[in-house]
């Protein structure tokens, strides 16, 4: 079979999660060589120390009542079945004077009478049956009538409890591998199915280009539910900003194509023979005019572009809000005087705030034209300025012909222009420049409007 096949498979995310699985079970199996050390050391210093306490005793009852009473101490051992001590004694010759016949059946005992003067050494003498792994473990005692006692342990139940603790610790690894491995995958492929679902959404989207469908959300809170909904409010987002984008290039080619049509228009006009001096020079004027008109559009379109994605730049300095106000009052001085509306100012001389100058200049000026267009001959405007809780709050209140309810909301809109302005010329962006350029000031503004009473703006920025 080919490789490539396992290839999807290696790289899966539950592959993973169950390889630390199998860290974990290698972890199991060091720690088990640890225990497994630990209980064969434990058991070989135990059987030695028996040993030992064994010699002790047999050596005590021959020392009291000779051979005998050593014999008599092995069959009283050897009375429940098999013996459990080797016990050797053979004078100062090598020659045996004791020796249970049962351990010569089992173990070749040859090697004794060569080692036996070498006394309180350790002797291993292997079983006869070459398939088994028992061992006869004997240490010697010179007694005092020159006698040589030899005593030992068959290594057989200690290897067998060692051989029990192997085994069961196998069975128990083999189906705890098994079993988590099991329980692994499926975990992982359970718990990571909301990822699952988010990359087949992901490659919907960017296959059809469809942003209407959603990230499912199952409510239980953990990460991935939260990603799930960040992601659906990311789309939320995305989609909106599109279709404003949409709307906003829709906009823009329709208030382009009035100018440009004039343009066009007027340049025709200039470019025949019989036109005179004067009106050729008119239709130029007339030209630069369209074109300061698309280029302040465009402009403004920019800077609100820069000021809503945190890009716009701003020369912050402090600023003296009586005298800004005062330069705005004079620039529309002349158009106010003009439909004979009064503006009343009311600013304290002292107050200041920290802000680019130019852009609240727009912002004040923009609030102004508005407020002076859309106010009948003879009405009136009011500029304030107070400074409340750390905050500059200024307010620009006209008697003009207000805002419809449904409009309010729409006013802040790129180039939206409601019905009753339509008349008036104009981008249809300064409100919207307005809120970008505030908003862009860590500040916020509102409208209050009604047909009878005219219309509240309040510019609210930190001092």
């Amino acid at each position: 079979m080919s490789l490539k096949f396992f290839s999807p498979i290696r790289k899966t995310l539950g592959l993973r999660l169950s390889g630390y699985f199998v860290l974990f079970t290698l972890g199991g199996l060091g720690l088990f060589a640890a225990t497994y050390g630990l209980l064969s050391y434990t058991l070989y210093h135990r059987d030695r120390e028996a040993i030992h306490s064994a010699l002790t005793e047999y050596a005590e009852a021959y020392h009291r009542d000779g051979i005998d009473a050593i014999k008599e101490k092995v069959a009283e051992s050897g009375r429940g079945g098999a013996l459990a001590f080797f016990v050797r004694v053979s004078d100062v010759r090598d020659a045996f004077l004791y020796l249970p016949p049962q351990w010569d059946e089992e173990f070749d005992l040859e090697r004794l009478t060569s080692a036996g003067a070498d006394a309180a050494s350790w002797l291993n003498i292997r079983s006869k049956d070459s398939e088994d792994k028992e061992v006869l473990e004997i240490t010697s005692l010179r007694l005092a009538d020159g006698a040589l006692l030899q005593v030992g342990l068959n290594s057989e139940g200690r290897l067998d409890l060692l051989e029990v603790f192997r085994s069961t610790f196998a069975a128990v690894m083999i189906l705890v591998v098994v079993m988590g491995l099991a329980a692994g995958a499926f975990l992982a492929r359970r718990a990571l199915r909301p990822l699952r679902d988010l990359l087949s959404l992901l490659r919907s989207i960017v296959s059809t280009g469809e942003l209407n469908a959603r990230a499912p959300v199952t409510g239980t809170g953990d990460e991935l539910d939260e990603l799930g909904k960040l992601f659906n409010i990311t789309l939320d987002k995305i989609k909106l900003l599109i279709t404003g984008m949409r709307h906003a290039l829709d906009n823009v080619a329709h208030d382009l194509r009035t100018p440009m049509t004039r343009l066009r228009g007027m340049a025709e006009v200039a470019l025949r023979n019989d036109v005179p001096a004067e009106q050729l020079r008119e239709a130029l004027v007339n030209c630069i005019e369209e074109s300061d008109h698309i280029l302040a559009m465009l402009n403004t379109l920019m800077d609100i572009s820069e000021a809503e994605t945190g890009t716009l730049k701003l020369d912050i300095k402090p600023v003296n809000v009586g005298k800004l106000i005062e330069h705005v009052v004079e620039l529309y001085g002349p158009v106010a005087e003009e439909k004979e509306i009064i503006i009343i100012t009311a600013v304290p001389q002292e107050l200041t705030l920290s802000a680019d100058r130019n852009r609240i200049l727009q912002v004040l000026a923009n609030l102004l034209d508005n407020a002076i267009k859309y106010t009948s001959r003879g009405g009136r405007v009011d500029i304030t300025a107070a400074l409340r809780a750390q905050q500059v709050v200024v307010t620009v209140t006209d008697t003009g012909i207000g805002i419809p309810s449904d409009d309010l909301a729409k006013i802040w809109e790129r180039l939206y222009r409601g019905d009753k302005s339509r008349s008036q010329r104009g981008l249809g962006l300064g409100l919207s420049l307005v809120k970008a350029v505030v908003h862009a000031h860590q500040g916020s503004v509102d409208v209050v409007s009604d047909s009878a009473h005219g219309s509240r703006f309040t510019v609210t920025l930190p001092a």
